[in-house]
């Protein structure tokens, strides 16, 4: 059977309506209260009802996370991240896919008839979310964006992060660095982009023309034969890199000796590529902690949180230095 307030109340020698303040994370409780209540609960086994406390309180604790697909890797990482930031602050989560402007629409209706508190928009389908008119009364936070005076923003710094692996590159003596970019449309691919054509510019060295990739393997061993004259090339992600790896392999070429490579996310299998990829680190932890916490500020506190910035981490290994 289910554990009551009223028995947790009588486990920690308090009243229902102190357990109550503690499940609903009021501040009206001082801490030696909380810890007695909260570690009653747990010896109990007592779990809040949802469907209770949003009758009480308006809320169901629930955020939803809006995404174009979920079969990139960077995508993949978030939801995990996003899950478990979300899990940690006592917050179930609701997914929906889009994949036009009409699916966003359909997906923030969706989501407003789960009930949600707010919603996260991830990466791609930020694009879709800016193009239209967010319902007024869905709190919102979007990782990826551009500056947009409608929601919070939570990003990785793509841009220092393709500066360093550019940069990286270039100290190595290569005369120039060729770029594998991601679609046009993806945010994160333009400020790759851009940071790679900064470096160059900055260093004063030629630019190449940018070769476009669509973020998965395939695409980046179609791009080999594209780049079959670099000796440097910064792709926009691992999976690309990753492709980029096999065509260069299959054309004869070796790496890191004839053609340097360099990716970015530093997914879980990019030190057992061969050889090891070398990669800008993006740490998808913090930017889903910091994704739910920015929209947690909202719902909770209705307080605006300004844009953050996660930064990124060059990870130096054997498809980029040579032995």
């Amino acid at each position: 059977m289910r554990v009551s307030m009223a028995q947790v109340a009588a486990h920690a020698g308090v009243s229902a309506q102190t357990v109550s303040r503690v499940a609903n994370r009021s501040p009206r409780v001082d801490p030696e209260t909380r810890a007695r209540v909260e570690a009653s609960m747990a010896a109990l086994g007592y779990r809040m009802h949802r469907a209770a406390r949003a009758l009480r309180t308006g809320q169901t604790r629930t955020i939803g996370l809006v995404v174009s697909t979920l079969a990139s890797v960077g995508n993949s990482r978030m939801l995990q991240a996003i899950a478990d930031a979300a899990g940690e602050r006592d917050y179930a989560l609701a997914v929906v896919t889009v994949t036009g402007a009409r699916g966003i629409e359909e997906a923030f209706a969706q989501l407003r008839d789960q009930g949600v508190d707010g919603a996260i928009v991830l990466n791609e389908a930020t694009r879709l979310a800016r193009d239209t008119a967010p319902p007024a009364d869905l709190r919102l936070v979007v990782v990826d964006s551009p500056p947009d005076d409608r929601f919070a923003i939570v990003q990785t710094d793509h841009a220092g992060g393709a500066r360093q692996a550019t940069q990286h590159l270039l100290e190595a003596g290569h005369p120039t660095v060729h770029h594998l970019a991601g679609p046009a449309a993806s945010f994160a691919a333009r400020e790759r982009e851009r940071g790679w054509r900064e470096a160059l510019t900055d260093a004063d060295v030629a630019v190449p023309e940018v070769v476009r990739g669509d973020w998965t393997s395939r695409g980046g061993h179609a791009a080999g034969a594209a780049l079959g004259a670099a000796t440097a090339v910064f792709a926009a992600n691992d999976q690309m890199a990753l492709g980029l790896l096999r065509a260069f392999s299959d054309a004869g070429r070796a790496v890191p000796d004839d053609v340097a490579v360099v990716g970015f996310d530093d997914v879980v299998d990019a030190a057992e590529f061969r050889p090891p990829l070398t990669t800008v680190r993006q740490d998808f932890d913090a930017l889903g902690a910091r994704a739910v916490a920015a929209l947690v500020e909202v719902i909770e506190r209705g307080a605006s949180t300004p844009l953050q910035t996660v930064p990124t981490e060059l990870v130096v290994r054997a498809s980029s230095t040579r032995a």
